[in-house]
């Protein structure tokens, strides 16, 4: 593996999956394979799972790990080739990136989009710039239109827990008292279409996600109708792709509660958290047994532990 950028780096799905199960069962079988490499982290905005799962996973692989906080512990990087760098940008990344592939064998890199210029956001101009001038493989952490560390994980997690073979999964939209990016729904819808389940998406008129994540899933604005039989309930807000950045609803009606819950197939409950609680979903479900946020957080490890092998396997 060469870079983890989206589901189209994994091409052997199936086999990824089991070989990150098989990373959970004995973390430290491959500790030698890192010895010696250095992973650089660079946050370009706020983190908890992702930064320490991710550190996690690289000291279980026996690598060394930096970390940088972008724009605090260091220059602000200016992005667009060509720039006449007059303001307050005092390094080009075509520099930063290089340099610190100088440094690391493997970049990861998260950054969020402004939410602001559709068109901007989905060129995902940050994490494309240290793919093309680092030098060294590059692994994405989030980026302004995807989450392929978390969506690795959410699909990992429906593997350990289903109890069918093909298990009815269902993205819902939830209402939020912020706009979100769609990083983290465009990310599970993309890996979702590739997957062997059958996946449903829910959420008010307006909030249609963009054509080639939303894939041929079945789309329903019915979240009652969505919920009936499914066996997994993915909760998650976002921003409207077509009045880009803008919140078009915060509709209670689609909060997550026991009571739709109850429509469902014993469904487990799954969010990427960090989650508004009784805003979302109530404390009711996400404190339920049924709940397995915690439980998905933790396979964020051997998400980034088996990518991270590969990768490694690779150099």
């Amino acid at each position: 593996m060469k870079q983890f950028l989206s589901v189209h780096d994994a091409p052997d799905l199936p086999a990824l999956v089991a070989e990150g199960l098989v990373c959970k069962k004995n973390p430290f079988a491959r500790k030698q394979l890192g010895i010696d490499k250095t992973l650089g982290l660079l946050f370009f905005n706020a983190s908890l799972r992702t930064r320490l799962s991710t550190q996690r996973a690289a000291q279980n692989l026996g690598m060394d790990v930096i970390v940088m906080n972008v724009s605090q512990d260091s220059w602000g990087l200016e992005m667009l080739d060509g720039a006449v760098m007059d303001g307050d940008k005092a390094e080009h990344v075509k520099e930063a990136a290089a340099v610190v592939g100088q440094y690391c064998d493997i970049i990861g890199v998260r950054s969020f989009p402004g939410l602001a210029d559709r068109d901007l956001d989905y060129r995902d101009e940050v994490i494309g710039q240290f793919v093309r001038y680092a030098g060294v493989p590059v692994i994405s952490l989030e980026s302004a239109i995807r989450h392929p560390l978390q969506s690795l994980t959410d699909l990992i997690t429906i593997e350990e827990y289903k109890k069918t073979a093909r298990p009815k999964v269902v993205l819902t939209w939830a209402p939020h008292v912020k706009a979100l990016p769609q990083a983290v729904p465009n990310s599970f819808a993309e890996w979702m279409n590739r997957a062997d389940v059958d996946f449903v998406i829910t959420h008010p008129g307006g909030y249609e996600l963009d054509k080639q994540f939303a894939g041929d899933a079945r789309v329903t604005h019915n979240q009652r109708e969505a919920f009936e039989g499914a066996d997994f309930i993915y909760a998650k807000n976002w921003s409207s792709f077509t009045q880009y950045g803008q919140i078009l609803s915060r509709d209670r009606n689609w909060t997550v509660n026991a009571e739709k819950m109850k429509l469902t197939n014993g469904a487990k409950f799954m969010h990427c958290l960090p989650v508004r609680r009784n805003v979302v979903v109530m404390d009711e479900v996400l404190d339920s047994p049924d709940s397995i946020v915690i439980q998905e957080a933790g396979n964020r490890v051997w998400a980034a532990q088996v990518v991270l092998k590969r990768m490694l396997e690779a150099l």
